[in-house]
């Protein structure tokens, strides 16, 4: 295996010098946000305001960027939180990494800030500093227009020049939507960048390498999940699961289900305003929608904006909520925090705390004041900085939706208690993918562990989100993940005792689960293409030998990394929470467990990760992970 190739770049004096990152480095962290975890602890101080001339952005790909694999158009951008403080991972597909490493680089470190507005082209492994000055103030699609169409291009709108907290990435149609990286884009007067570069990426053994992708796209294709249902109705077609199992976000998550949810369905927008479905390079899932906004044809809303700006803003209307997902996109704003916030100032009003002209039910301002949030307008530059900072000044902490600054997704966790520890925990903050997703077995899946059962829950939770972290940082789309519950289940249906059966042997399962992972990579020194088939390919790809077991300490590793720097940055046990509605208020009255119970799971979850009762993983789970020597 070869060094990857990184290039230092600092903005500030316009200077470009190699980083090259030895292969011992890329076997343990592997690339993407794990290695890029590692780099930002290492190179960034501590205590440095991401929005500062001192922070720095790590855009990266992962060892299976342009190598053909299924869903492996994935890129990483990694940074310090603009929302929580602490630690920012932010993944998007699109053409960006794919060029990236067809020019052949693996990986940037941009420093610095550049003294008027620039972009970074990178042609065929060249970086060119170019004047953007004609650019600024034009939203994320009029600029990426002004490039041609085969470069990948990474750019960011309004939202992140006014530096928004929540501004996202644009990558074509595709964001990097989280944490801010479109606001730290724009701290730096980065306006874009853009690739383009003709290199191939070889397969260390290509022939076996190619028969395995081809046995692997069969498997996505045959399975009920990835072959079917997110063809049919994308992420869309979790609203209605949702809503029926209750952790449908209602009036900023006042409940979790809304009697006017088949209106945003994703099986009512394929009936009504789906003009057809695409993907993502090599991806044979393809789940995107295609809608019309303005006569134009554009990518449509995933579950989250739908969830989120239907809902629990209590909008029934389809259209508008493609119109505003459109409008979001392109002035470049994660649509979760915007909707989140924004739900938090209506029930700001509710309470007489705040009047931002915002109501639960009124439709007609909506895309005004996402504009005016976008450019800071005052008053609405106070939303522009997210529910946490809003709740400091006007009180509402209790029902201000958040994770550690961070709103969360389209899961109302009272009914998926394990989500909500996932939310609790996640290093980045409210996310549902960090957070390990296990709102897939428990109210969304057709196999569930339980919804409000505590039981087994920190244990499934360690495990999803350590196979996350290692596929997301291989360079995968984490919908690949999903072929873990088995097809079979899918057919027989939720309700088949087989099913159910599957559900209570899962929870069974964790005192193996809560105890394997000092015995990794042993106790799985496998592959299966029925549980991480990602191993096997990264394998064939890199040279770099690995087993299911090895794949799994790989993401437990990029767990911890992340973890210690948000320690660093004071992210400590006190800030492994939610707000009160989700802790302490029953969703359902009938219902004593219709809450999140964090005190009981959290020290278990922490038991699990080697961590002690603070939360701080100990000097032995630090040497067998081989982070005490490499952070000294």
């Amino acid at each position: 295996m070869k060094a990857a190739n990184y290039v230092y770049v600092n903005l500030s004096n316009q200077s470009v010098k190699a980083f090259p990152i030895k292969p011992g480095v890329l076997k343990k962290y592997l690339g993407g946000k794990i290695l890029a975890a590692k780099l930002l602890y290492e190179l960034l101080p501590e205590g440095i305001d991401p929005l500062s001339e001192k922070s720095i952005l790590v855009v990266n790909t992962g060892p299976m960027n342009n190598t053909g694999a299924p869903s492996s158009s994935r890129f990483n951008m990694t940074f310090k939180n603009v929302m929580t403080g602490g630690v920012a991972s932010s993944n998007c597909g699109g053409q960006f990494g794919v060029m990236l490493k067809k020019a052949g680089v693996d990986g940037l470190i941009i420093a610095g800030k550049a003294a008027s507005p620039c972009c970074l082209a990178i042609m065929d492994g060249e970086v060119i500093f170019q004047d953007a000055s004609p650019l600024w103030g034009l939203d994320a699609e009029a600029v990426q227009e002004v490039y041609p169409k085969a470069f990948g291009k990474l750019v960011i709108g309004p939202a992140g020049e006014n530096q928004v907290r929540y501004a996202c990435a644009v990558s074509g149609e595709r964001v990097a939507g989280r944490c801010g990286a479109g606001a730290v884009m724009g701290s730096k007067n980065l306006k874009a960048l853009v690739a383009y570069g003709s290199k191939a990426t070889e397969a260390e053994n290509p022939e076996k390498f190619d028969a395995y992708i081809q046995k692997w796209v069969a498997f996505l294709k045959d399975h009920p999940m990835t072959g079917k249902a997110l063809g049919l109705y994308g992420s869309a077609g979790l609203v209605s699961t949702a809503n029926a199992s209750g952790v449908l976000p209602t009036r900023n998550f006042n409940k979790g289900r809304w009697e006017k949810a088949n209106a945003i369905s994703g099986e009512t927008l394929a009936n009504t305003l789906l003009v057809r479905n695409s993907g993502c390079i090599s991806c044979p899932i393809r789940c995107e929608r295609r809608v019309k906004v303005k006569d134009k044809e554009v990518k449509g809303p995933e579950f989250e904006t739908l969830g989120l700006f239907g809902p629990n803003i209590e909008n029934s209307d389809l259209q508008l909520i493609n119109d505003i997902n459109y409008e979001a996109d392109i002035l470049g704003m994660d649509t979760i925090s915007l909707a989140g916030t924004m739900a938090f100032a209506m029930e700001l009003y509710e309470k007489g705390l705040a009047d931002f002209g915002l109501r639960f039910g009124k439709t007609d301002n909506l895309i005004e004041v996402i504009r005016k949030i976008a450019r800071r307008e005052k008053p609405y530059d106070e939303l522009a900085d997210g529910s946490m900072r809003l709740s400091q000044k006007y009180g509402g902490s209790d029902y201000a939706i958040h994770a550690k600054g961070l709103e969360l997704a389209s899961y109302e966790p009272r009914k998926s208690v394990g989500m909500g520890l996932g939310y609790a925990t996640a290093n980045r903050g409210g996310c549902h993918l960090n957070g390990g997703y296990l709102a897939l077995m428990e109210s969304i899946g057709v196999m569930s562990t339980g919804q409000t059962n505590s039981e087994g829950k920190p244990e499934l939770t360690v495990f999803l989100q350590n196979a996350m972290e290692a596929a997301s940082a291989a360079g995968f789309c984490l919908f690949t993940l999903q072929t873990m519950v088995p097809a079979i289940l899918f057919k027989l249906g939720p309700g088949h005792p087989v099913t159910g059966a599957a559900g209570k042997a899962m929870i069974a399962s964790r005192p193996v689960l809560g105890n394997i992972w000092p015995l990794l990579p042993k106790a799985l020194p496998v592959n299966s293409m029925f549980l991480l088939p990602h191993a096997k390919a990264v394998e064939l790809a890199t040279g770099i030998p690995m087993t299911t077991g090895q794949f799994l300490e790989i993401g437990e590793r990029g767990y911890n990394m992340e973890r210690l720097f948000n320690l660093r940055e004071g992210l400590t046990r006190e800030k492994d929470t939610l707000p009160k509605r989700l802790t302490d208020e029953l969703q359902d009255p009938d219902d004593p467990k219709s809450r999140v119970d964090i005190e009981t799971m959290l020290p278990i979850y922490y038991k699990v990760r080697g961590w002690d009762e603070n939360g701080v993983p100990t000097e032995k789970t630090m040497k067998r992970l081989g982070l005490t020597d490499d952070l000294r």
